[in-house]
Protein backbone atom coordinates (compact mmCIF):
# COMPACT_ATOMS: atom_id res chain seq x y z
CA UNK A 1 0.00 0.00 0.00
CA UNK A 2 2.72 2.02 0.86
CA UNK A 3 4.52 1.87 -2.27
CA UNK A 4 1.44 2.23 -4.16
CA UNK A 5 0.49 5.18 -2.67
CA UNK A 6 4.15 6.89 -3.46
CA UNK A 7 3.96 5.55 -6.90
CA UNK A 8 -0.31 7.32 -7.65
CA UNK A 9 0.07 9.83 -5.73
CA UNK A 10 -3.30 11.79 -6.86
CA UNK A 11 -5.01 8.13 -6.41
CA UNK A 12 -6.51 7.64 -3.39
CA UNK A 13 -6.07 4.17 -2.30
CA UNK A 14 -8.17 2.35 0.35
CA UNK A 15 -7.40 -0.48 2.15
CA UNK A 16 -9.81 -3.09 3.14
CA UNK A 17 -9.57 -6.39 4.99
CA UNK A 18 -12.08 -9.24 5.35
CA UNK A 19 -12.77 -12.56 4.83
CA UNK A 20 -13.48 -14.39 1.66
CA UNK A 21 -17.25 -13.94 1.95
CA UNK A 22 -16.97 -10.57 2.27
CA UNK A 23 -14.41 -9.52 -0.24
CA UNK A 24 -17.23 -11.37 -2.56
CA UNK A 25 -19.93 -9.67 -1.58
CA UNK A 26 -18.12 -6.13 -1.93
CA UNK A 27 -16.97 -7.10 -5.26
CA UNK A 28 -20.51 -8.24 -6.60
CA UNK A 29 -22.44 -5.01 -5.64
CA UNK A 30 -19.49 -2.92 -6.84
CA UNK A 31 -18.14 -1.79 -3.73
CA UNK A 32 -14.58 -2.84 -4.30
CA UNK A 33 -13.06 -2.09 -7.78
CA UNK A 34 -10.12 -4.53 -6.98
CA UNK A 35 -9.40 -7.45 -5.01
CA UNK A 36 -6.39 -9.63 -3.80
CA UNK A 37 -7.46 -13.31 -2.66
CA UNK A 38 -6.40 -16.67 -2.43
CA UNK A 39 -8.83 -18.27 -4.81
CA UNK A 40 -10.71 -16.23 -7.45
CA UNK A 41 -14.81 -17.00 -6.95
CA UNK A 42 -17.01 -18.74 -9.14
CA UNK A 43 -19.65 -16.03 -8.36
CA UNK A 44 -19.18 -12.93 -9.29
CA UNK A 45 -17.00 -14.07 -12.58
CA UNK A 46 -13.99 -12.04 -12.35
CA UNK A 47 -10.76 -11.86 -13.77
CA UNK A 48 -7.70 -12.74 -12.32
CA UNK A 49 -3.79 -11.99 -12.48
CA UNK A 50 -1.65 -14.14 -10.85
CA UNK A 51 0.43 -12.37 -8.50
CA UNK A 52 2.62 -14.89 -6.97
CA UNK A 53 2.71 -18.34 -4.37
CA UNK A 54 0.53 -18.54 -1.45
CA UNK A 55 1.93 -21.23 1.13
CA UNK A 56 0.08 -22.68 4.03
CA UNK A 57 1.66 -24.63 6.84
CA UNK A 58 0.73 -25.87 10.01
CA UNK A 59 2.18 -24.18 13.00
CA UNK A 60 2.50 -25.35 16.93
CA UNK A 61 4.51 -24.00 19.29
CA UNK A 62 8.02 -24.26 19.77
CA UNK A 63 7.11 -26.19 22.87
CA UNK A 64 4.75 -28.61 21.59
CA UNK A 65 5.65 -31.59 21.41
CA UNK A 66 5.25 -32.68 17.68
CA UNK A 67 7.89 -29.31 16.94
CA UNK A 68 10.68 -32.15 17.89
CA UNK A 69 9.60 -34.40 15.40
CA UNK A 70 11.47 -34.72 12.25
CA UNK A 71 8.20 -36.12 10.31
CA UNK A 72 4.76 -35.88 11.61
CA UNK A 73 2.24 -38.48 10.62
CA UNK A 74 -1.15 -37.47 9.62
CA UNK A 75 -2.67 -40.07 12.44
CA UNK A 76 -0.66 -37.82 14.89
CA UNK A 77 -2.94 -34.72 14.33
CA UNK A 78 -6.16 -36.69 15.35
CA UNK A 79 -6.37 -35.29 18.54
CA UNK A 80 -5.12 -32.28 18.42
CA UNK A 81 -7.33 -28.95 18.78
CA UNK A 82 -7.02 -27.23 15.64
CA UNK A 83 -7.43 -23.56 15.65
CA UNK A 84 -9.10 -21.87 12.94
CA UNK A 85 -10.29 -18.84 10.91
CA UNK A 86 -14.13 -17.78 11.03
CA UNK A 87 -16.89 -19.30 8.17
CA UNK A 88 -16.23 -17.67 5.15
CA UNK A 89 -12.23 -17.60 5.34
CA UNK A 90 -10.55 -19.09 2.70
CA UNK A 91 -7.89 -20.55 4.73
CA UNK A 92 -11.02 -22.05 6.62
CA UNK A 93 -12.12 -23.72 4.00
CA UNK A 94 -8.79 -25.14 3.06
CA UNK A 95 -7.84 -26.14 6.63
CA UNK A 96 -11.30 -28.25 6.42
CA UNK A 97 -10.65 -30.15 3.33
CA UNK A 98 -7.12 -30.84 4.72
CA UNK A 99 -8.86 -32.25 7.74
CA UNK A 100 -11.36 -34.43 5.93
CA UNK A 101 -8.26 -35.65 3.68
CA UNK A 102 -6.22 -36.52 7.20
CA UNK A 103 -9.03 -37.76 9.64
CA UNK A 104 -10.31 -40.29 7.93
CA UNK A 105 -13.83 -39.27 9.16
CA UNK A 106 -13.10 -38.36 12.68
CA UNK A 107 -14.00 -35.67 14.25
CA UNK A 108 -11.27 -33.13 14.72
CA UNK A 109 -11.70 -30.58 17.92
CA UNK A 110 -11.52 -26.79 16.53
CA UNK A 111 -11.63 -23.63 17.85
CA UNK A 112 -12.68 -20.42 15.97
CA UNK A 113 -11.02 -17.18 15.93
CA UNK A 114 -11.39 -14.24 14.00
CA UNK A 115 -7.87 -13.12 12.88
CA UNK A 116 -4.74 -14.69 12.12
CA UNK A 117 -2.56 -12.53 14.67
CA UNK A 118 -5.61 -14.10 17.47
CA UNK A 119 -4.40 -17.66 16.58
CA UNK A 120 -0.80 -16.63 16.22
CA UNK A 121 -0.94 -15.89 19.85
CA UNK A 122 -3.16 -18.71 20.96
CA UNK A 123 -0.83 -20.78 19.09
CA UNK A 124 2.20 -19.77 20.95
CA UNK A 125 0.37 -20.03 23.90
CA UNK A 126 -0.51 -23.62 23.41
CA UNK A 127 -3.81 -23.47 22.94
CA UNK A 128 -3.82 -26.08 19.66
CA UNK A 129 -1.88 -25.60 16.12
CA UNK A 130 -3.09 -24.35 13.27
CA UNK A 131 -2.85 -24.17 9.28
CA UNK A 132 -2.37 -20.70 8.61
CA UNK A 133 -0.66 -19.14 5.74
CA UNK A 134 2.66 -18.88 5.56
CA UNK A 135 3.03 -15.25 4.70
CA UNK A 136 1.54 -14.35 8.23
CA UNK A 137 4.13 -16.19 10.28
CA UNK A 138 7.55 -15.60 8.33
CA UNK A 139 8.84 -13.50 11.35
CA UNK A 140 7.30 -16.04 13.74
CA UNK A 141 8.87 -19.01 12.27
CA UNK A 142 11.89 -16.97 12.31
CA UNK A 143 11.72 -16.24 15.44
CA UNK A 144 11.70 -19.93 16.43
CA UNK A 145 7.98 -18.45 18.32
CA UNK A 146 6.63 -20.71 16.18
CA UNK A 147 7.20 -23.92 14.46
CA UNK A 148 6.40 -25.35 10.98
CA UNK A 149 5.34 -29.22 11.40
CA UNK A 150 6.96 -31.21 8.78
CA UNK A 151 3.65 -33.18 7.62
CA UNK A 152 3.35 -34.82 3.93
CA UNK A 153 1.65 -32.68 1.64
CA UNK A 154 2.82 -29.79 3.22
CA UNK A 155 3.32 -26.77 2.76
CA UNK A 156 -0.26 -26.71 0.46
CA UNK A 157 1.17 -23.50 -2.19
CA UNK A 158 -1.66 -22.34 -3.58
CA UNK A 159 -1.63 -18.88 -5.26
CA UNK A 160 -2.15 -14.51 -4.37
CA UNK A 161 -4.79 -13.06 -7.01
CA UNK A 162 -5.49 -10.16 -8.53
CA UNK A 163 -9.36 -9.98 -9.34
CA UNK A 164 -11.86 -7.71 -10.43
CA UNK A 165 -15.35 -7.92 -11.67
CA UNK A 166 -14.88 -9.55 -15.36
CA UNK A 167 -17.08 -7.50 -18.12
CA UNK A 168 -16.77 -4.20 -16.10
CA UNK A 169 -14.29 -2.09 -17.15
CA UNK A 170 -11.94 -1.02 -14.71
CA UNK A 171 -11.76 3.31 -14.13
CA UNK A 172 -8.59 4.75 -15.09
CA UNK A 173 -7.27 5.04 -11.50
CA UNK A 174 -8.30 1.00 -10.79
CA UNK A 175 -7.06 0.44 -14.31
CA UNK A 176 -3.54 2.43 -13.29
CA UNK A 177 -3.12 0.66 -9.96
CA UNK A 178 -3.87 -3.14 -11.04
CA UNK A 179 -0.97 -2.58 -13.32
CA UNK A 180 1.07 -0.93 -10.77
CA UNK A 181 0.24 -4.61 -8.54
CA UNK A 182 0.86 -6.75 -11.50
CA UNK A 183 4.22 -5.17 -12.69
CA UNK A 184 5.43 -5.76 -8.85
CA UNK A 185 5.53 -9.63 -9.96
CA UNK A 186 4.79 -10.42 -6.42
CA UNK A 187 8.05 -8.92 -4.55
CA UNK A 188 5.73 -7.76 -1.80
CA UNK A 189 5.51 -11.23 -0.73
CA UNK A 190 7.38 -12.23 2.44
CA UNK A 191 10.20 -14.56 1.65
CA UNK A 192 9.82 -17.83 3.32
CA UNK A 193 11.57 -18.20 6.62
Amino acid sequence: MARLRREFPGIEIELKVGNRGETMTALAEGRLDLAIMGRPPREPAVEAEVLGPHPHVIVAGPDHPLAAVTRVEPAALWDETFLSREEGSGTRILMTRFIDRIAEGRIVRTIEMGTNETIKQAVMAGLGIALISGHTVVEELRQRRLVALPIEGLPIVRHWFLIHVAGQPLFPAAAAVSRGIVALEGSFLPASA
